[in-house]
């Protein structure tokens, strides 16, 4: 047993399932490489097998990563794990996680196989990866509601065919903390080569334990692999979060008395690019990584903080990458500067005319917008890339009008599929009336089913205002967003990016585990 902690992000993976946070391989690639800076020990970079977007991102940060093991997910199945195989071709560290449900649910209703398929299902699976990699992980899907003699049965085979890493899944967050880790310990102690592998936990957040049920699998069940994702990002309530469970285990180290290897001064903005680029706002008061999760708005707080800081606060703010917004460009700064504040933040053009065209678009900004913070650039970035996935739809200009007593009216002139077109509308409110007057012309047939208002830097009214627009058509959900300082404007660039992306042709399946 080891007193080193594994921090396993999915976020690439699992993360993206979330409805609506699919990732354009340049996000994911930049996402990627800020994990790498962020030292998490293995990033989840996708489902190879699962689309041809997919096998070619993994495939693209597999090239890249050097510093962090890649890994890609595989159901157990020879195309899936061959297909795992050659996207992680090259990579200086691959693992292929592989996965079969084995809960008398899943088997009867899903997979349709007896137990005994599974079980040999499941052998041969890790055996063909094992044969393409040195590192295999395994994992039995819905392991938590498994039956734990068969659990115990397939777990013993698959060490020895050799898998290195052991995930115990509790696939629809129905654990509590005490059974959960005592689930994990009374398989290691039932299995007589689980001393073979490392034992890692993956814990959903549908009863809001999943930070709770992780650090049991670890402190009771002697795991010591944690997969966890930036945010808590992931389907219906998400995932056990990166950044609540690394503070946890380092905030609290005379109780877990283990190590993690991550860069924690890494952790704000490894958030705010997730936030950014999935359009998925961190609430204010999340741990660690909201808005509100060291501010002090008591008297006796504030008081307490001014006299010694560790009154109230167990974790120091800057320790985790906050700060002062520091200014990094202005107006006057040069093509260089700004290339070079690309490289700091992991942002990499694919070519020259890339930054070119980022640098126009950050000299508009700036006429615009005296101060220009990190946030600023990364939204900048995000939306100009997901504009350039599927240009279908782009703003030229807008237009409104509102009066206290009158309907607000909006024109929006935007090319639509290299057509520039005109729409005008009255609504109840300048935004509303300005996404009418689009959809009055597209005719998408989508429903609106969130719009979501943030500033992307605190403390000014000159912030950009960022807007996220979640639409939904014939069982299809994206995300749209759209920053500008004028927050009309951002709502019709989220609009019109929820639109590119509702008619994309990039083929996703859903992932499972």
């Amino acid at each position: 047993m080891t007193d080193k902690l594994v921090i396993f992000d999915t976020t690439l993976r699992d993360g993206e399932q979330s409805p609506g946070a699919s990732m354009t391989r340049d996000e994911k690639l930049r996402i990627a490489r800020q994990l790498e800076r962020l030292k998490v020990d293995v990033i989840e970079a996708g489902f190879a097998a699962s689309s041809n977007g997919d096998f070619e991102a993994v495939k693209a940060i597999a090239q890249v990563i050097k510093d962090s093991t890649v890994c890609s997910l595989a159901r157990a199945n020879d195309r899936d794990i061959g297909r795992a195989a050659d996207a992680l071709e090259g990579a200086a560290s691959a693992r292929i996680h592989t996965f079969i449900a084995t809960s008398a649910l899943h088997m009867e209703k899903k997979l349709r196989m007896t137990p005994d398929e599974v079980f040999e299902q499941a052998k041969l699976a890790v055996r063909y990866a094992r044969s393409r990699v040195g590192d295999v992980e395994f994992s039995p899907e819905d392991g938590y509601r498994s039956d734990p003699d068969f659990l115990c049965r397939v777990i013993e085979a698959v060490i020895n065919e050799g898998a290195t890493t052991i995930n115990i899944p509790d696939t629809v967050g129905y654990a509590v903390p005490e059974l959960y880790g005592n689930f994990i310990k009374n398989l290691r102690e039932r299995i007589p080569n689980s001393d073979k592998a490392i034992w890692s936990v993956h814990c959903h957040n549908d009863l809001g334990m999943a930070v709770a049920n992780s650090l049991a699998g670890v402190q009771i069940g002697g795991a010591r692999q944690i997969e966890c994702t930036i945010n808590g990002l992931g389907e219906r309530a998400g995932n056990c979060s990166l950044e609540e469970v690394v503070m946890a285990v380092r905030t609290r180290r005379d109780y877990f008395k283990l190590d993690v290897g991550v860069d924690i001064s890494q952790i704000v903005p490894a958030s705010r690019m997730v936030s950014q680029t999935t359009g998925f706002v961190v609430q204010p008061n999340k741990a660690v990584v909201g808005a509100n999760a060291f501010a002090h708005a008591s008297g006796i707080h504030q008081d307490g903080v001014l006299k010694a800081r560790d009154t109230y606060e167990i974790m120091r703010a800057e320790d985790v990458g906050w700060s002062a917004n520091k200014i990094v460009l202005g107006k006057l700064s040069g093509r260089n500067a700004f290339k070079q504040r690309l490289q700091e933040l992991g942002i990499v053009m694919e070519s020259e005319a890339e930054v070119n065209t980022a640098f126009a678009k950050f000299k508009e900004l700036a006429d615009r917008k005296s101060e220009i913070f990190d946030e600023d650039i990364l939204a900048l970035v995000s939306e100009e890339q997901a504009g350039s996935m599927t240009e279908l739809y782009s703003l030229v200009s807008l237009s409104q009008s509102s009066e206290t007593g009158e309907k607000p009216q909006a024109t929006v002139v935007f090319n639509a599929r290299g057509v520039e077109t005109m729409g005008t509308s009255s609504g109840n409110g300048p935004v509303d009336a300005s996404l009418k007057a689009i959809e009055g012309h597209v005719n998408s047939g989508a429903e609106l089913v969130l719009y979501s208002v943030n500033a992307i830097t605190s403390g000014s009214t000159e912030s950009q205002g960022e807007v996220t627009v979640r639409l939904q058509h014939s069982g299809r959900v994206v995300n749209g967003v759209g920053a500008d300082p004028d927050i009309v404007v951002a709502s019709a660039k989220a609009y019109l990016s929820a639109l590119n992306k509702l008619h994309s042709t990039a083929e996703r399946v859903a992932a499972q585990g």
